[in-house]
């Protein structure tokens, strides 16, 4: 789908204003609110914003270790199955298909780093993984930054 700047300052918006109405939207960018109501619908069904849903932050509930896994798995299983029975553990906040001499990353939050050692033992008694490789997050400085990528594309600057 090809987006413009109306469509950017409207992400951009509800990006800084996530509670905001429509209606209040209209006024602060001082444009109808059907249309921006049309251009959230088209930009919805289109798959470039996603749900309008809270996203936890798991260090402000309990988890503050975040570490990186690349996974080595049992190929006999398939993908599918692995994934799976990886999804039953909770502290696993994200599994990618990656490319490269590991199977899958995955992204994991731990309570600390013996929980995070039970969480990795917990991946391994699954049968499912053969072998992992985990790094410790130190800081994160950003993170699900895709804004400024969305607004250079509707700024012709197709990055």
């Amino acid at each position: 789908m090809n987006v413009d700047a109306l469509d950017a300052k409207i992400v951009r918006f509800f990006t800084d204003s996530p509670r905001a109405s429509v209606l209040e939207a209209s006024r602060v960018l001082r444009i109808a609110r059907a249309t921006v109501q049309s251009r959230l619908d088209r930009m919805a069904e289109a798959g470039v914003i996603g749900s309008w849903v809270p996203h936890p932050d798991p260090a402000h509930f309990g988890f503050p270790v975040v570490a990186f896994c690349s996974l080595t798995i049992n190929q006999d299983l398939g993908h599918d199955a692995v994934v799976a029975a990886l999804a039953e553990i909770p502290e696993l906040i994200e599994i990618h298909t990656v490319s490269g001499s590991s199977d899958l990353m995955a992204r994991i939050a731990a309570r600390s780093n013996p929980d995070l050692q039970r969480v990795l033992d917990a991946m391994i008694a699954t049968r499912t993984v053969l072998r992992s490789s985990s790094v410790i997050v130190l800081n994160t400085h950003f993170e699900g930054r895709t804004l400024p990528l969305l607004e250079a594309v509707a700024a012709g600057n197709r990055a």
